[in-house]
């Protein structure tokens, strides 16, 4: 999808979002699969999207840029008219991905997004999006994430949200307050959530939050650095990051875990992950996918 395109998408669900609800009993999900035909991937947004998550300049793609190559097909998705919940304030709450083996940006690309599942929430209602991408036909790559659309504008804190594991810290980073703005830009998610106070007011947030997928992504990088290339990952996203922000990254000695902690010993992120050791890899479909 083009930028025009995504500019469409994103107009659409400032349109259409008013007139939906989370909450409407025997709410469905379009059956559709939209795809991108393949292609490879553009430097200039690659080099920019590796400057501001912190991976290296070249090699592989980062294991979570396959997702932002399918943002705008998701988008599609969630701006047609059978999309039961409004876009606009969707919240992303977990994502795992399956990388089959690294990917390389000269490597022609096929992308395809699906709904996977509509399911209640002790918040609202989330949804299960599936993304896939191809070589040659091959599945080389796969996420599921989940996106909450909360009932209710008023957040309750949760004592768990300061709770996560005890690992050792790694790095600080500062966080600045247009992050959400600069990332926006980078991967075409304009939720108002990321990008003002006062947008991110009318969804309930004190200050503008920074995106799930950027904060995991600076994970990652800082992961894949010490250890090697992701095979798998699985992301939960506790609590918002409020920006501007100081957070710590804390992971074991063996990189299979890793937590963000806000100062205030808030936990805003838990994964893990396992990591490629050769050729010949066992199938890792996601658990769920069709």
């Amino acid at each position: 999808m083009t930028g025009s395109g995504l500019s469409t998408s994103l107009v659409r669900a400032a349109v259409t979002s008013p007139f939906k609800h989370a909450g409407r009993p025997g709410a469905t999900l379009p059956a559709a699969r939209l795809t991108l035909p393949a292609a490879p991937t553009a430097p200039g947004p690659l080099a920019a999207y590796r400057s501001l998550c912190g991976f290296p300049g070249q090699g592989p793609l980062p294991v979570t840029y396959p997702h932002v190559l399918g943002f705008p097909l998701a988008m599609r998705l969630m701006t047609g008219r059978g999309f039961p919940l409004p876009v606009v304030g969707l919240v992303h709450t977990w994502i795992e991905i399956g990388s089959h083996r690294p990917v390389q940006a000269a490597e022609p690309i096929e992308l395809k997004v699906y709904a996977g599942e509509l399911t209640p929430h002790r918040r609202g209602t989330e949804v299960t999006l599936v993304t896939e991408a191809r070589v040659g036909g091959e599945l080389v790559w796969e996420s599921r994430s989940g996106y909450l659309s909360r009932h209710t504008k008023k957040r309750r804190e949760e004592a768990s949200v300061r709770q996560g594991p005890k690992l050792p810290a790694v790095a600080e980073w500062r966080l600045p307050g247009d992050l959400g703005r600069r990332y926006g830009a980078i991967s075409g998610d304009r939720n108002p959530i990321h990008l003002h106070p006062l947008t991110a007011r009318l969804f309930g947030f004190p200050r503008a939050i920074a995106h799930g997928m950027w904060t995991v992504a600076r994970c990652l990088a800082e992961a894949a650095g010490q250890h090697g290339e992701l095979r798998t990952v699985r992301a939960d996203f506790r609590a918002p990051v409020l920006l501007p922000a100081t957070v710590t990254y804390a992971a074991d000695p063996a990189g299979a875990a890793f937590v963000l902690r806000g100062r205030d010993g808030r936990t805003h992120l838990v994964g893990s992950v396992t990591r490629h050791h050769g050729q010949g890899l066992p199938d890792i479909g996601l658990a769920g996918s069709p």
